[in-house]
């Protein structure tokens, strides 16, 4: 226990402004997400835009690059939620049928597959599966969120206890501590959300447009 609380401080005295600034704006971005508003948009932007810049400086170049997806897709989601809320006070949180989960953790999944045994494999990444599920899983978690379908939070969840438990068993305990924070906000967003939802059927929104009766329902 001592080793831990020692890596946990060595590690919060080691980060740099950047990285601190890194996680604040993190962990403010989620926590805004969690209820819904608007703010987590500006507030994401600036946060992937640190990370990218980190990612970019430590020549991480993949990383970096992932950075920029998070970015347009975080400039989608804001339109989607301000455009498509018709005259409802705010874009209802919903939920996708059965068929189209399956499709999208089968799209991650092989997603995870091609990248750990191609970029992970020609870059040397000394864990390529744990990168690439990390990645892809996230990728899907971030445009599931974006279109504020409940789906993205059990992803997040998954993504964030992969990186706990990888990097604990590493010996990386600040770097754990940091997704574990990640983690307990991605389950009461998942909680937060399903509240939200409730009285919602399950829609399929490959249109990227809500159903009539879904708009009718929608509560403030």
């Amino acid at each position: 226990m001592e080793t831990i609380l020692k890596n946990i401080t060595e590690g919060f005295a080691a980060a740099s402004w950047l990285d601190q600034l890194n996680l604040a704006l993190g962990i403010v971005g989620v926590a805004l997400m969690i209820r819904r508003s608007l703010w987590a948009f500006p507030v994401g932007l600036a946060a992937v835009t640190v990370q990218g810049g980190l990612f970019f400086q430590a020549k991480f170049h993949a990383d970096a690059t992932l950075q920029i997806f998070f970015f347009a897709t975080l400039a989608w989601g804001w339109r989607h939620w301000v455009k498509d809320r018709g005259a409802a006070p705010e874009l209802p949180v919903t939920t996708i049928s059965w068929r189209a989960r399956v499709a999208w953790v089968a799209g991650a999944a092989a997603a995870t597959a091609l990248w750990a045994l191609t970029i992970g494999r020609w870059a040397g990444t000394p864990m390529p599966w744990r990168d690439a599920f990390i990645a892809a899983f996230s990728v899907a978690a971030q445009v599931l969120q974006a279109r504020k379908n409940l789906e993205n939070w059990p992803l997040w969840v998954v993504v964030n206890a992969v990186a706990v438990a990888t990097f604990a068993q590493a010996g990386l305990a600040y770097t754990a501590l940091l997704y574990a924070i990640y983690l307990g906000l991605a389950i009461a967003g998942w909680r937060a959300w399903a509240k939200s939802s409730a009285g919602f059927q399950p829609a399929d929104r490959r249109d990227g447009r809500h159903s009539a009766d879904q708009q009718k329902g929608a509560t403030p």
